[in-house]
């Protein structure tokens, strides 16, 4: 069992259910599904006002708000991981959060190249759905090959990512992740592919954590989990067609 519970999301991964059993009322799929909306129109709230700020006669004053969802997100992920039974209350203030920091950061693109960011929202949700229904189908299944291959990728550019990071510190850059050429938009094409896998394996572990008779609370965490991996899409969907843009 801890085998198909494995994923590259760290919200998901085995140990995201073990141990977790229910004493009062049980998880439920459509309760994961009204909590994921829920968050999203969190997300939505807080992104409306930094992008306000961002188009206002003032627009630095979006970047202290987008900054603070920026580090606060990262810092509540972090405590909503490792304390999941908290998620009732982390998990909203983590939309919170990121809605700040994706708002600012959608305008930020979306001054340089117009309509940008409408277009990275309509293909996220459009992956969500194609890959919902790719899973649900069982055209696409979450075997254990499949789930190890995306882990590794997911890994990979983890890597990759810090390394640019550390890199950036000595003002150099990677071609290959920053770049608009060839190499460049194909790098960003292959971690969107990667990002709309992890979505597969995020259905396919709540699925078991409804199955196995998780806590209620858990439908919180589920959402969350959700959310980082949709977060993550949309910000790669952004930066490729930036990419496809700058050409």
């Amino acid at each position: 069992m801890a085998n198909l519970m494995r994923t590259s999301n760290p919200a998901l991964n085995e140990k995201a259910f073990r141990g977790q059993v229910a004493i009062g009322d049980a998880m439920t799929l459509q309760g994961t599904v009204n909590k994921t909306g829920l968050l999203l129109l969190c997300v939505v709230a807080t992104a409306a006002w930094t992008w306000g700020l961002s188009h206002s006669e003032a627009p630095g004053a979006a970047l202290p708000w987008m900054m603070g969802g920026v580090f606060g997100g990262f810092v509540v992920a972090l405590v909503t991981i490792f304390k999941k039974e908290w998620s009732p209350i982390t998990a909203p203030v983590y939309a919170l959060l990121e809605g700040l920091a994706l708002g600012g950061i959608s305008a930020i693109f979306e001054r340089t190249y117009p309509g940008v960011a409408m277009q990275a929202v309509g293909l996220t949700f459009g992956t969500l759905f194609i890959m919902l229904l790719a899973y649900k189908t069982g055209m696409i299944r979450a075997t254990q090959k499949f789930k190890l291959g995306v882990i590794a990728a997911t890994g990979g550019i983890a890597v990759l990512y810090l390394v640019e990071m550390v890199l950036g510190l000595f003002h150099v850059t990677v071609p290959a992740i920053n770049g608009s050429g060839p190499l460049g938009i194909a790098f960003s094409l292959f971690v969107v592919v990667i990002a709309a896998l992890n979505l597969v394996l995020d259905f396919d572990l709540i699925e078991t954590g409804v199955q196995g008779g998780a806590p209620k609370y858990m439908e919180w965490y589920g959402a969350f989990a959700l959310m980082v991996t949709l977060i993550w899409l949309y910000l790669e969907i952004l930066r490729l067609l930036a990419k496809a843009r700058r050409r």
